[in-house]
Formats: structure tokens, C-alpha cells, sequence
């Protein structure tokens, strides 16, 4: 049987990779985009909602019947975790791959730790944090990755590091995370209550290294 997968923030560029490696994987897609405009592919059979995660209707309606919701979103990212939590609380399903950001834990250390902080901003890690400790508070099945800065190198190399652990590296492609989250849906027992810094090995600096 396939797994019913849901995709929040389908038009984001992360997500549009993990689009087209699902579509080679025995999945139910259903892609949710503020516009429909917004998504570069949409697979054979995929089923679209175009609408705002902050609105409960469409959400409720969205995550009712899923296997697992992908979240790859930006912008007021604690009160979106919560209606996706409260969303999927009440629609029973439990698994969740939930994106943020690097630095929300302090982990990212020496020079680059402190660029970091001061070109995203508290404020903005602060927002982040806030979602992170949401889901990881939800009691769902969920997987939290805090992925370096973003290159489009249309590669996948990428090595993780724990919640606990200081972060490695200073970028990771687009399609690195993409791949880790198509990992996690294709393996759902996996990394169940994971907080996963996601990193290209070897781009170790003060600044991101791209190239």
C-alpha cells in the first residue's frame, strides 16, 4: 500500500527535490502551496491544496488521512508548528519531518556559531527555537532537521550531527535535505525523536563554504 505523504511549503525549493524523488516511490503525494504557481512540477496523480497552513480548515482537511506530513516552511514558524501539531493530533497522524534552521540551540560553535546568529538574527532563531521545542514537545513520531546554509549544488552529500553535539560544517545542497527527508519517509522508524543538524562534510569555516 502507499504512504500517504502531505508536503507543506511544496513551493519551497527543498521540497520541490523531494517532490521529484518521491514521485519514483510508491507515495500518495499531496502538495499544499500558497499558490499553485508556486510549484515547479507537480508528479502524475499528486493531488494539490493551495492554501495557508494558518488556515485550519485547509490544514485540517490537508493532514486528514496521511501517513506523514513533511514540513519545509519559513517565516512564523512557532505558531505554524502549532497548528500543524494541533492538526495532526486531532486527524491521528503521528509521523512529522519538521524543518528549521541551524543555530536554534546554540550549537554552532566558534566564529562561524557567532556570524551565524548575527546575519539570520535572535529574533529570527528565537521563532525557530520556539517551533523546534513545539514538535519536539507534540508527542508525535517527529524528525526535526536543522540543515546548514543552503547551496543549489545539484548533489547529495551530507552528514548529520545530533541535537547534543556541536554543529559541523557551514552549507549542505538543497538536495541533501531533500534526500534525508525522502530517507525519513521511506523509513519512517527511523530517527524517530531526532533533532538532526545536517551539514556537507568537509565545509568547515568561518563563513559558509560554497563550492
Amino acid at each position: 500500500m502507499a504512504t500517504k505523504v502531505l508536503i507543506l511549503g511544496a513551493g519551497g525549493q527543498i521540497a520541490r527535490w523531494a517532490v521529484e524523488m518521491l514521485e519514483k516511490e510508491d507515495v500518495e503525494l499531496t502538495l499544499l502551496a500558497r499558490s499553485r504557481d508556486r510549484l515547479a512540477y507537480v508528479p502524475t496523480g499528486a493531488h494539490v491544496v493551495q492554501g495557508n497552513v494558518l488556515d485550519t480548515e485547509v490544514l485540517d482537511k490537508a493532514v486528514r488521512g496521511q501517513d506523514v506530513v513533511y514540513a519545509n516552511l519559513a517565516g512564523d514558524l512557532d505558531v505554524q508548528a502549532e497548528h500543524i501539531v494541533t492538526a495532526m493530533r486531532n486527524a491521528g497522524v503521528r509521523r512529522l519531518i519538521f524543518v528549521t534552521a541551524l543555530g536554534i540551540h546554540d550549537e554552532v560553535p566558534g566564529e562561524f556559531g557567532r556570524w551565524n546568529t548575527r546575519t539570520i538574527g535572535a529574533p529570527v532563531l528565537d521563532t525557530y527555537r520556539r517551533a523546534a521545542e513545539t514538535v519536539a514537545a507534540s508527542g508525535l513520531d517527529h524528525t526535526i532537521l536543522r540543515p546548514a546554509w543552503l547551496s543549489d549544488e545539484d548533489e547529495i552529500d551530507f552528514e548529520t550531527t545530533n541535537r547534543n553535539e556541536p554543529f559541523k560544517g557551514t552549507v549542505v545542497s538543497r538536495k541533501s535535505v531533500a534526500a534525508l527527508a525522502v530517507e525519513i519517509i521511506k523509513h519512517p522508524a527511523k530517527w524517530v525523536g531526532a533533532n538532526l543538524g545536517v551539514d556537507k562534510p568537509g565545509t568547515d569555516g568561518d563563513r559558509p563554504v560554497f563550492g
